[in-house]
């Protein structure tokens, strides 16, 4: 398990400075298969039926709850898209990144 896992998120304050693209590269690496595109984190993940798709939905839904961070996330009958970014700085934040490394933690429960 990553120790982004093993974080929690804090609180960022507008002007908190986003991670520079070589931060983001390095933290990247601890979470496999996300992709960060200049705005957001993302990730898709696909499943085989719509029951699955919203369990692994609401399991996020509860992790990110707990955190106070919040993602964007496309729904399909299969299929989930989660997308982070700090809304409150303009960027990515290492909160992104601890919350993308606890949902691949759910994968391996």
């Amino acid at each position: 398990m990553s120790t982004l896992a093993g974080k929690k998120c804090k609180p960022l304050p507008a002007g908190t400075p986003a991670l520079a693209r070589a931060q983001i590269d390095t933290l990247l690496r601890e979470v496999p298969g996300w992709t960060y595109d200049g705005k957001v984190i993302a990730k898709t993940w696909s499943f085989k039926n719509y029951y699955e798709t919203l369990a692994f939905v609401n399991a996020i839904a509860w992790l990110v709850h707990r955190e106070d961070h919040h993602p964007d996330m496309s729904v399909g009958y299969n299929r989930c898209r989660v997308e982070f970014s700090t809304h409150s700085i303009g960027g990515i934040s290492e909160n992104d990144f601890i919350c993308a490394a606890k949902i691949e933690a759910l994968q391996s429960i």
